[in-house]
């Protein structure tokens, strides 16, 4: 069952991402049950990070009408492996700090994933990756890790509470994409592990650095509005 709270934020993100279409190269669809799963993981996972792979759906291209009203006039064709087509299943790949968890060459664990991975036993298209308690902007082992990457990179924030050895960490330049506009005064609710979950940002980007303008979609990819 899909958080309550994550359809009204579904609609206000892409409100933002329909309203600021033109500041991105291209367009990327993630179905709101996915993005619901990863979601979950992140939250039992606390306060752990969790590094999670996807693929694009070949049986699901971008509908038409999605695909042209959220691009914008820097649109760019061919960006990145996979664009075009809806985001697939998630996978969660790792756990652990941000020491452990990263993006990954393609050399990593040659059979480990090989039946979750599909034919190529190798990395996904995409990754997200978290920041406990850390906006969602991309640090500079980040930005190195994206090179390896053929798809895009997504970055999940999460604010929660009590912050523990983790202290919510404001001071950092970029563009910033809230999930739920919360400024750290409410709540969505309490993880299993006892974390109090006071806000959640999320942004997707390519490796050249230019960002990719993140849709959340039923499982029609059609965004939800």
């Amino acid at each position: 069952m899909i958080h309550p709270w994550l359809i009204q934020a579904a609609k206000e993100y892409n409100a933002e991402s329909l309203k600021n279409k033109d500041s991105y190269a291209a367009v990327l669809l993630i179905p709101v049950e996915n993005l619901d799963t990863i979601i979950d993981w992140t939250f039992k996972s606390l306060p752990d990070e969790i590094l999670v792979g996807m693929d694009p759906n070949h049986q699901y291209p971008n509908p038409n009408e999605v695909e042209e009203k959220y691009s914008g006039v820097q649109r760019e064709v061919n960006l990145f492996e996979g664009q075009g087509y809806v985001l697939g299943e998630p996978h969660l790949v790792n756990r652990g700090d941000s020491f452990e968890v990263h993006h990954v060459p393609e050399e990593w664990v040659d059979e480990f994933f090989s039946d979750e991975r599909g034919l190529r036993g190798g990395r996904f298209t995409h990754w997200l990756h978290t920041h406990p308690n850390a906006p969602a902007l991309p640090s500079e082992a980040d930005a190195d890790a994206s090179q390896w990457t053929d798809g895009t990179d997504m970055i999940l924030g999460i604010r929660f509470f009590p912050e523990g050895f983790l202290p919510w960490f404001e001071d950092i330049g970029g563009v910033r994409r809230s999930l739920t506009d919360l400024d750290g005064t409410g709540a969505i609710g309490r993880a299993r592990t006892g974390h109090l979950i006071r806000g959640l940002e999320i942004i997707c980007y390519h490796r050249s650095g230019l960002g990719v303008n993140l849709v959340i979609t039923n499982n029609d990819g059609l965004a939800i509005e």
